[in-house]
């Protein structure tokens, strides 16, 4: 099958149709409305659906809601999530705790699959977006940073308490 290729004019070849439109839009948009924000003093209004950094909560007991069950781990896609369980004294409901737990924060990319997945409710994507450090590896929250992000929220079931 042979393709017939249009034959362009003396015109087009001199690019000037092309040369005058970039210059109308150029134009267009130096005249018109500009969308400037100033940052620190104006801020954007986020909708209620909008997710930012990962955060770990607390219940009202003041434990940690997080079970180490690693599944936030096993399918968070960029592999920032890292945990490393720790036993809990015997006469608990729960067997495990994270001793460790910490989110990178440079390869999160704020899917949200960690809070969907999470099956006792323990991370949320809070309303957190801009993180600030003089290092890398400040970036790298650990557990108690991700409390502090997080907060507490009232849990009905009351899992940890000894019954």
């Amino acid at each position: 099958m042979q393709v017939r290729r249009h034959q362009i004019t003396w015109w087009e070849r001199i690019y000037i149709p092309a040369i005058v439109r970039a210059l109308a839009i150029t134009l267009r948009h130096l005249f018109g409305r500009k969308v400037t924000m100033q940052y620190p003093e104006e801020r954007w209004q986020f909708p209620e659906y909008f997710r930012g950094f990962p955060g770990l909560v607390r219940d009202q007991m003041d434990r940690v809601k997080c079970v180490a069950c690693y599944l936030c781990e096993w399918v968070c896609p960029p592999k920032a999530i890292h945990i490393e369980a720790g036993e809990l004294p015997a006469g608990s409901n729960v067997e495990k705790e994270p001793r460790v737990f910490e989110i990178d924060m440079l390869r999160c990319i704020n899917c949200g699959y960690c809070e969907e997945v999470c099956p006792e409710q323990a991370i949320f994507m809070t309303k957190e977006f801009e993180f600030v450090a003089p290092t890398r590896g400040e970036l790298v929250f650990g557990k108690e940073k991700l409390l502090e992000m997080g907060g507490v929220i009232s849990d009905p079931i009351m899992k940890w308490a000894n019954k």
